[in-house]
């Protein structure tokens, strides 16, 4: 496999860095630092609305609908040059996850509607899958969305949330035939969050951080303008979905960086250890591999082929080495990563900076590897996609 870089490409990753390097200071710092304790709705647009006024903000768009018309490797080039500067990531439930299914399967009206204002960033979007009882086994949902008339009446509740109190609009799947098979009864709505009977309480998290929300929906009237595509075939789009967003979960390029932190903070005091140094070389080996499967998926992707099992594996693979890259950082920094430094007092904090945080991105990537589809889940998607099991 050839991994070098045309001259061309080299260009671009030079202007790429050069946009970079000129966009930093001007965000608030906040935003690069996952330990912040509260970031504002405004703080995680910063750099979206930056890349926006850029042209940037859609790279795998495709050009009509507002993307960068880039190739494969120019994307991956972007994504390694914004891993590297420690850009902040963007949020991807409009962006990654709801924009590619209204390009596939939404109106014309839709469109219009929506995907501007997901690319300026005007319109904040939530995901509405799972429920009490209705996470890895998605398609047990039984939030119910019942016609009549011109609209939609939904009633039920949603959990886990992702930054609900934040958002304009939520993308749901609901029930709309409790008679049929359960994948068969499900359809695709879009809900606007100031919609009366909607209720949004916050889940607080063990380090005391709002990250995820309860949607309770009682009556909610939705226009049947809002419904993507076809009523009864929203596990089709669910999964269309979902297929976008395990192949981003992988996010070598921000794995390399976080690696490479890890290395030299790692030096002040285990640069000598040899069981330790073991486990960092072995950690690097395999998101080596991980990077060539990237490679690969990205190469299929550019013949026009469409992301199978491959997601499922860069799903499992890339979750699992993130937390696997968090537990060597707490192990690195040992007690300094005690996880609740408020009893200190405001001002105070245990050891050195780089120590800030080990903790808490360690509790909160236990997650990675259930969200998206849990890897349990997408061993089975292997098993009957690859092995025909």
């Amino acid at each position: 496999m050839d991994l070098s870089f045309s001259p061309e490409e080299e260009s671009f990753r030079a202007e790429v860095r050069a946009f970079i390097a000129q966009s930093k200071p001007k965000l608030p710092k906040s935003v690069g630092w996952p330990e912040a304790e509260v970031v504002s709705r405004e703080e995680y647009l910063a750099w979206h609305k930056l890349l926006h006024r850029q042209g940037w903000i859609a790279p795998h768009w495709p050009r009509q609908y507002g993307g960068t018309g880039w190739t494969v490797t120019q994307r991956h080039i972007f994504n390694e040059e914004c891993a590297a500067a420690e850009m902040p990531g963007l949020l991807p439930f409009g962006l990654m996850m709801l924009g590619p299914v209204l390009i596939a399967f939404g109106s014309e009206a839709q469109k219009q509607r929506f995907l501007p204002r997901i690319l300026s960033g005007e319109d904040w979007w939530c995901q509405g899958y799972s429920e009490p009882g209705a996470g890895s086994d998605l398609a047990s949902l039984r939030m119910r969305a019942v016609r009549d008339g011109d609209h939609f009446t939904v009633d039920g509740q949603k959990t886990w949330t992702t930054l609900a109190q934040f958002a304009d609009w939520i993308f749901c799947l609901v029930r709309t035939n409790p008679e049929a098979k359960p994948q068969e009864g499900i359809s695709f709505l879009l809900i606007d969050l100031k919609t009366p009977g909607i209720a949004i309480k916050p889940i607080t998290l063990l380090d005391g951080a709002q990250e995820v929300n309860e949607v309770f929906f009682d009556g909610v009237k939705v226009p049947a303008g809002n419904l993507v595509g076809d009523v009864n075939k929203g596990w089709t789009y669910a999964k269309y979905l979902l297929v976008h967003e395990r192949s981003t979960l992988a996010s070598v390029a921000r794995q390399r960086a976080a690696l490479k932190r890890l290395k030299e903070f790692a030096g002040a005091g285990l640069a000598d250890d040899d069981a330790f140094r073991r486990k960092i070389a072995a950690a690097e080996i395999d998101l080596m591999a991980l990077e060539m499967t990237e490679l690969r998926t990205l190469a299929a992707e550019a013949r026009g082929e469409t992301a199978g099992p491959e997601s499922s594996i860069l799903k499992i693979r890339g979750t699992e080495m993130q937390q696997r890259l968090t537990e060597l950082a707490v192990e690195a920094v040992g007690w300094h990563a005690f996880p609740d430094t408020r009893a200190l007092g405001a001002n105070e904090k245990l050891g050195p900076d780089y120590a800030l945080g080990a903790a808490g991105r360690y509790f909160n990537l236990r997650k990675a590897s259930i969200y998206g589809g849990s890897n349990e889940i997408q061993r089975n998607t292997i098993a009957k996609a690859v092995l025909g099991l």
